[in-house]
């Protein structure tokens, strides 16, 4: 007969079995663990975690658990421990990056949490070294391009927003809060792929690069890190010069790089010669954005080719009017559009309570055979004094539907987005635009409330007449009406109860006046006052407001506090080809600003 002594005493036998088994388990397991008691001492550690840390396992105990595993760097990391160790808080995890004693670092993740039973706390600890490299590497290879190794426009477009932030110059002791840009392309580089193939091509890109990057290092930029050498796309390079210290350090950087560009280069048994046109700015960080610094090179680099090519332009504000390239453009315009060089892109118009892509903004570019890729300013204008652009507009608006009927197919379960066209005042007066929108409209079978026609202010503030007439039957259509830049014109307010219009588009000056800089306060109260007060007016009559050039997360929010209803600009996108806004339709949200 089995007495009640004989079952405590086998109780007791399979506790202690099942303790040595415990611990027997604790000490051979892969996971490195240490027992810390409520005063954070370690009571017991493991041989993994000994080895992890290349020590010994007796040698851990009673030493600090916060000290051994870095938990008192961060204050609020240091205040979970605390909880955890009181019992008021159950888990505690972070990553930490550790010192080995060999002097090599490895990046840990700590978990603590309760021993079941007990009032100790265990703590583990992973080595997530091999997972950080990976994602380390993987990022390089987003951020590169694989066939010069360099940054690419991504990484590159990144960095020069981290240049302008007020951060890098405002308060930094000993720089000279200006920033530097030499941009280029290739002359002769099509011609090299065209005969050579694209082989012998990425070959000839990979040693541009290598020269490129042993002038922005000769002239001692590697040493504070202070450059940037990028391939853009395509033959198109930027050298990026943070901090630098005037005109006459960028001029002789171009000189540099036009100098080494221009020896020929021995590729595969070939040599082949190639130059650079490269268009150069440098000002003052602060009076800049990453959207007018890439116009002005742009610019610059038009200047380059248009005066001979292999060679670099300074920027000059004054040469925007220069009449010679406006003739060269101008006989070219018409033959353009028969020979099909134009294309649009697109530019989301993002909702900024939800971050949903709502619309896009068409954006003609001409691909000239001998400027290259040209933007709507350098050419619009001209078309609009020798009549073209009644031509190329009815083009723009056929491709523009097309483009917006085909998404719509596309994606039968997400809300179509509207697309928006801009339209010249002449087009107006010259052409039969209701009946060219009712045509296309019919032809494409996308609603009139997918389209939204944008006039500037001033043109808007002017109708009457034709005009007026022109813009009611569209907005009686169905058709939305926008104002594009308002703020810069007559700014009448009086027009604005009686045209047919349906959405401002404010002009990005008001935008570009909440931006902050670091301990400092807002430089213009007075553009957040104006555009609070236009979004009021606005949702009083019924219009909706969309914000142009919005290119930080900052203003992004305090426009949406604001009440703006979509924002436009670089922080959400730049304009790309029709597939890539394809991939954009049905993202929630695309970039969702938070509360300011």
């Amino acid at each position: 007969m089995v007495t009640e002594s004989d079952r405590l005493s086998a109780v007791t036998s399979r506790g202690a079995a099942e303790l040595r088994d415990y611990r027997a388990a604790f000490h051979a397991a892969h996971l490195a663990m240490a027992v810390v008691d409520r005063d954070g001492y370690i009571v017991a550690a493991n041989l993994a975690l000994a080895q992890l840390l290349g020590s010994e396992a007796s040698s851990l105990v009673e030493q600090r658990a916060a000290d051994l595993v870095d938990l008192t760097a961060e204050a609020r990391t240091w205040s979970a421990y605390q909880e955890v160790l009181r019992g008021r808080q159950a888990r505690l995890r972070c990553t930490r990056r550790l010192k080995h004693p060999d002097g090599h670092s490895l990046w840990t993740e700590v978990s603590l949490g309760p021993v079941p039973g007990s009032r100790d706390v265990l703590l583990s600890v992973t080595d997530i070294s091999d997972q950080r490299d990976l994602q380390a590497r993987l990022r390089h290879l987003q951020m590169h391009d694989p066939v010069t190794r360099l940054p690419n426009r991504t990484l590159f477009f990144e960095r020069l927003s981290a240049a302008l932030d007020a951060s890098c110059y405002g308060n930094g002791h000993g720089t000279s809060g200006r920033i530097g840009l030499c941009y280029l392309d290739l002359d002769g580089f099509k011609a090299v792929n065209d005969t050579l193939g694209h082989r012998t091509g990425d070959r000839l890109l990979a040693a541009v690069a290598a020269r490129l990057t042993t002038c922005a290092d000769g002239y001692g930029y590697g040493r504070t890190g202070g450059h940037l050498v990028a391939r853009l796309g395509g033959d198109e390079f930027a050298l990026l010069v943070e901090d630098s210290t005037g005109t006459e350090q960028l001029a002789d950087l171009a000189q540099c790089v036009l100098n080494a560009v221009q020896e020929p280069f021995d590729i595969a048994g070939q040599r082949l010669s190639v130059s650079a046109s490269i268009g150069v700015v440098e000002r003052t960080a602060a009076d800049t954005t990453a959207t007018e610094l890439m116009q002005a090179a742009d610019t610059t680099l038009y200047w380059a080719k248009a005066d001979g090519k292999a060679r670099w332009t300074l920027f000059d504000p004054e040469r925007n009017a220069h009449r010679m390239t406006r003739q060269a453009l101008s006989s070219s315009l018409r033959p353009a559009l028969e020979r099909g060089e134009f294309e649009l892109a697109y530019q989301p118009l993002v909702h900024l309570e939800s971050g949903a892509v709502r619309g896009v903004e068409a954006l003609i570019r001409w691909n000239h055979p001998q400027f290259g890729t040209l933007t709507p300013n350098r050419f619009i204008g001209i078309a609009e004094e020798d009549g073209s652009i009644v031509q190329l507009g009815r083009w723009v608006l056929g491709t523009a539907c097309r483009q917006a009927r085909r998404w719509q197919l596309d994606h039968p379960d997400e809300a179509p987005v509207f697309v928006s066209v801009n339209v010249a005042v002449r087009q107006v007066w010259d052409s039969d635009l209701v009946g060219d929108v009712a045509e296309i409209l019919a032809d494409t079978g996308l609603a009139p409330q997918l389209l939204q026609l944008e006039l500037t202010e001033s043109a808007v503030m002017g109708s009457a007449g034709r005009p007026l007439q022109a813009l009611q039957a569209l907005s009686d259509m169905g058709v939305r009406i926008a104002i594009d830049d308002f703020g810069t014109g007559y700014s009448n307010l009086a027009y604005l109860s009686r045209l047919p219009v349906s959405v401002l588009k404010l002009d990005g000056s008001f935008v570009h006046g909440f931006r902050y800089e670091e301990g400092g306060g807002h430089p213009n109260p007075a553009d957040e006052t104006i555009v609070e007060a236009l979004v009021q007016l606005a949702h009083r009559l019924g219009l909706t407001v969309t914000a142009e050039c919005v290119e930080t997360v900052g203003q992004a929010a305090r426009l949406r506090r604001v009440g703006c209803d979509t924002g436009q600009g670089w922080l959400y996108s730049p304009a790309v080809a029709p597939d890539l806004i394809a991939g954009m339709i049905g993202m929630v949200p695309l970039l969702r600003t938070p509360a300011s």
